[in-house]
């Protein structure tokens, strides 16, 4: 699913590459390790296009909002972000939280969303989530 998600993203920017005012569209978004998000998300960033949030972008996919400048991200109704503390796998295949990895991701997050997750109680294993009018206090709706 995960992968589908990435190649299908892809796709959609290679497509829109075309058009002057390419955009990219993340939906169904479960993320993923966090190096990768980071190189896709640099990539869009250099690319100039524009994004749309319409669905789930869970994990590492939130790190979109601290790489592409607020000015080329909206939101629609359907916008749900998921934000929990960085993980790898241990030993026995149990998660074990990241230190480094969840001080990235905070370090990567715009101040607004940094502020947000800590009135929520910061990163933490359980996944958090903004969506609705919160979201739409910190980003534009997608017209």
């Amino acid at each position: 699913m995960k992968y589908r998600t990435i190649a299908a993203c892809l796709l959609a920017s290679l497509v829109s590459l075309s058009s002057a005012h390419a955009t990219v569209l993340i939906s169904e978004d479960n993320g993923g390790r966090i190096d990768t998000y980071l190189n896709k998300f640099e990539m869009v960033r250099a690319s100039g296009e524009q994004v749309v949030i319409d669905g789930p972008c869970l994990s590492a996919c939130t790190m979109i909002l601290g790489v592409i400048p607020r000015s080329r991200i909206c939101v629609t109704r359907r916008a749900r972000l998921g934000f929990h503390a960085a993980w790898h796998p241990g030993n026995n295949g149990q998660p074990i939280t990241s230190r480094g990895g969840t001080q990235l991701l905070m370090a990567v997050y715009p101040q607004e969303v940094r502020q947000w997750l800590a009135r929520k109680g910061g990163l933490t294993p359980r996944m958090v989530y903004l969506y609705g009018r919160e979201l739409a206090a910190m980003y534009p709706t997608c017209q």
